[in-house]
C-alpha cells in the first residue's frame, strides 16, 4: 500500500519524522509496480525558528521547567508541563526541533515523544489565547502520530492525525489548504498500515481533492499525489479509479515535460498494470514498449531489465511464449551482471520461467527453475526483505499446485505465512495466503482446515474494509464448498447468499464467478429441501446462459438437466434430501481439485468452485 512504512525494529527504530524543510514528497521515474515504503507526497511547513537568544527572555528547558530548577533524572517520570512555561513563546518551536533531532539521533523515541506532546501542548496554549500557531500546532500533531506509527501505536497516531486535519482552516489560504492535505495523506498511509484499505484511500482522496483546490488541477505536485492514490486503487483491485487517475497524471506530465521524459515513463509502466488486470494485454504491452524506449534512451538498464519482465509477463498472457522467454532471458543476464547470481530479482525471473515451462509441458526445466529459486529464497543476500521472500515462495506453491504437488505447495504456503505473520502492516497480503491454503487443503481432502483457513482470510479482509471486493466473494464462495463436504449446509447457504451478492455488486450479474456462486446455492437449497428457491435460481441461470452464450453451450446443458431433475419432482413430498446430500457430496470428493477456471463443467448437483 502506498505509504506502508514498516514498523522499525528494536533496539534503535528509525522513524520518518515529518522534516520542516521538505518540499512535497513524490519521487520520479520509480518502479510503480513495487509498495512504496517512503511517506505519503505531502508538502512541509517551513522549518520553525530556533528559540530567541536575547538576554531579555531565558532560553527554555526541554521539560519546561524555569531556569535553575533541578532537571528530571532519566529514570525519574518528567514533571507535567507548568502553566508559565505554556506562555512562552519560544518554547513549542524549541520542543519541536527537540524531537526531530532525538529521531535522527536514533535516540530515545519514548523521549522524542514526550518533546513532540509538549510542543503540541504549547502550541495549543498559544492557539487558544492568541489566535496563532495553529500551523505549528498542526505540525507538532504530524511528527507525534510519525512517534506513535514508528512505535507501532496506529490507533493513537490516527487519533493525532484527526485533530491536526482539524485545526489549519482551508479559507485562509493555500498554506491551511495544504497542511489539511498533509494531514489527510499522513492519515491514509497510517489507516494503509492498520490494513483498514477503504478508510485509507477515502483520505487519500480527501487529500487529493484539497491539494487539487489549493494549487490546480496541472500542478505537477498534483501529478505526483494522483499516481501515489492510483496505485492504492491498484492494490485495493479496484481499477478503474486507478486507471482514471493515472490518465490525469499521464496528461499532466505530458503538459509540463518533453514528450518520452522519465515521468511519463514511469506513469506507462503503472498504466501497463492497470490494463493488464484488467485483461487488456494489447494496451499494456504499447505503455510499456515506450516505457523501455525511454529507458534505453536515457541509459537507464536496471529499469529497461525491470520492463522487459513485465514484458515477458505480457507475452507469456497472449500466447506467445517464445517472445516471453526472450524478454525474460534479456532481463536475466542484466540482472546476473548487474546484481549477482544470488539477487531475488534472478529469483524472480526463474520462477515466471518455470512457470511458462510448465504451461508449455516442459515440466522438468519448470522443476529446475523452480529449484534455483528457492536456493536464493533459502540463502538471501542482505537486503533482501521479508515480503519479498514470502510473495517468492507463494508464487513457487503455485506452480507445485498446478504440478499436482500439492504436498510440497502446502510447506511453501506455511513458510510463506510463517514469514508474514510477525511483519505489521501485510494483514491484506496474509488474507490472500490464508485463502490459497485453504484452496490447498481442501484438494488435500482436509476440509476442517480449509475451512478454518478460508474463515481466518475473511475476518482479516473484513477488518481491511475488503468485505465488497470482489475477491472477499470469491473467498466466501470456496468457504461454502468446504462446508457442504463438512456437512455444514445451513452455513454454506449463507455464505454462497452472501458470495452472490457481493459478486453481482463487484462483478455483475452475468458474471461467470456471479453464476457459479448461483448454481452453488441452487444446489444447497435442493439439499435443504427448498425446491422452489432451487427453480427459480436455475431458471434465471440457465436464462442467462442462453442470452449470452449461446445454447450449444455445455454450461447450459447441466442447468437444463439439473432444472429438468428438480420441476420433474416438485410438487411431491420429498424424502430424498440425504440422497441429494450425498450425491452433492460424492461429485466433490470425485473431482477435489478446486480450479479457479469459472467455466469448468460439473457433474449434475455438482458444486463449482
Amino acid at each position: 500500500m502506498p505509504g506502508l512504512v514498516t514498523a522499525p525494529e528494536a533496539p534503535s527504530p528509525q522513524v520518518g519524522v515529518p522534516n520542516g524543510s521538505d518540499p512535497q514528497i513524490g519521487s520520479q521515474g520509480e518502479e510503480p509496480e513495487s509498495t512504496r515504503k517512503s511517506r505519503s507526497p505531502m508538502p512541509r511547513k517551513a522549518a520553525a525558528h530556533s528559540p530567541s537568544t536575547s538576554a531579555s527572555r531565558a532560553k527554555p528547558s526541554p521539560d519546561g521547567s524555569a531556569p535553575g530548577k533541578r532537571r528530571s533524572s532519566p529514570g525519574e517520570k518528567p514533571a507535567p508541563l507548568e502553566e508559565p512555561a505554556l506562555d512562552n513563546p519560544d518554547l513549542g518551536p524549541f520542543l519541536l526541533k527537540l524531537a526531530r533531532e532525538t529521531i535522527a539521533a536514533g535516540e530515545s523515541h519514548g523521549k522524542a515523544l514526550e518533546y513532540a506532546i509538549r510542543a503540541s501542548k504549547s502550541f495549543e496554549r498559544r492557539a487558544q489565547e492568541c489566535g496563532e500557531a495553529g500551523l505549528e500546532l498542526a505540525m507538532s500533531l504530524h511528527v507525534a502520530a510519525a512517534i506513535y506509527c514508528g512505535l507501532g501505536r496506529f490507533e493513537e497516531a490516527a487519533a493525532e492525525l484527526g485533530r491536526a486535519i482539524r485545526v489549519p482552516e482551508v479559507e485562509k489560504g493555500a498554506e491551511h489548504a495544504l497542511a489539511v492535505f498533509s494531514g489527510y495523506m499522513q492519515l491514509g498511509d497510517t489507516y494503509s498500515m492498520m490494513g483498514r484499505v477503504d478508510q485509507s484511500i477515502a483520505c487519500y482522496t480527501d487529500g487529493l481533492r484539497i491539494q487539487t483546490q489549493a494549487l490546480g488541477e496541472t500542478d505537477l505536485r498534483v501529478a505526483e499525489t494522483c499516481r501515489y492514490v492510483a496505485e492504492a486503487h491498484v492494490l485495493a483491485m479496484q481499477f478503474d479509479e486507478a486507471e482514471n487517475l493515472c490518465r490525469k497524471t499521464l496528461e499532466i506530465h505530458q503538459q509540463h515535460s518533453a514528450r518520452g521524459s522519465l515521468e511519463e515513463a514511469a506513469d506507462r509502466r503503472l498504466m501497463a498494470l492497470i490494463c493488464e488486470a484488467k485483461g487488456n494485454h494489447e494496451s499494456a504491452l504499447e505503455h510499456l514498449v515506450l516505457a523501455s524506449m525511454t529507458m534505453i534512451e536515457n541509459k537507464q538498464d536496471h529499469e529497461v531489465a525491470a520492463i522487459d519482465i513485465s514484458i515477458g509477463n505480457i507475452y507469456q498472457s497472449l500466447g506467445r511464449y517464445d517472445k516471453a522467454v526472450f524478454s525474460y532471458q534479456k532481463a536475466l543476464t542484466v540482472f546476473k551482471s548487474t546484481k549477482g547470481d544470488n539477487h531475488p530479482k534472478v529469483a524472480s525471473i526463474f520462477v515466471r520461467l518455470a512457470d511458462l515451462y510448465h504451461k508449455t509441458g516442459k515440466l522438468r526445466e519448470s522443476k529446475s527453475y523452480c529449484e534455483n529459486a528457492m536456493r536464493i529464497y533459502a540463502k538471501p543476500v542482505p537486503g533482501t526483505s521479508e515480503e519479498e521472500i514470502a510473495g517468492g515462495l507463494v508464487e513457487v506453491s503455485a506452480i507445485y499446485e498446478a504440478a499436482n504437488e500439492p504436498e510440497e505447495a502446502l510447506k511453501l504456503i506455511q513458510k510463506a505465512l510463517k514469514i508474514l505473520e510477525e511483519t505489521p502492516g501485510q494483514r491484506s497480503t496474509i488474507a490472500g495466503i490464508e485463502a490459497q491454503l485453504g484452496v490447498l487443503y481442501y484438494v488435500a481432502g482436509r476440509y476442517a482446515e480449509a475451512r478454518s483457513s478460508f474463515e481466518s482470510a475473511l475476518s482479516k479482509l473484513r477488518v481491511s474494509g475488503e468485505k465488497k471486493s470482489a475477491f472477499f466473494g470469491v473467498v466466501l464462495n470456496q468457504m461454502g464448498l468446504a462446508c457442504i463436504q463438512l456437512y455444514k449446509i445451513d452455513e454454506a447457504a449463507t455464505l454462497f447468499e452472501e458470495a452472490k451478492g457481493i459478486l453481482e455488486q463487484a462483478c455483475g450479474p452475468y458474471h461467470q464467478d456471479t453464476l457459479g456462486v448461483c448454481s452453488n446455492l441452487a444446489a444447497t437449497y435442493d439439499a435443504l429441501g427448498r425446491v422452489d428457491d432451487a427453480i427459480d435460481i436455475l431458471e434465471h441461470i440457465l436464462k442467462v446462459r442462453e442470452e449470452k452464450l449461446g445454447t450449444a453451450n455445455p454450461d447450459a446443458d447441466d442447468e437444463k438437466k439439473r432444472l429438468a431433475e428438480l420441476l420433474k419432482d416438485a410438487g411431491r413430498a420429498r424424502s430424498r434430501r440425504a440422497k441429494s446430500l450425498d450425491n452433492l457430496i460424492g461429485n466433490g470428493t470425485k473431482s477435489q481439485r478446486m480450479k479457479k477456471e469459472s467455466g469448468r463443467r460439473w457433474p449434475v448437483w455438482g458444486f463449482r468452485s
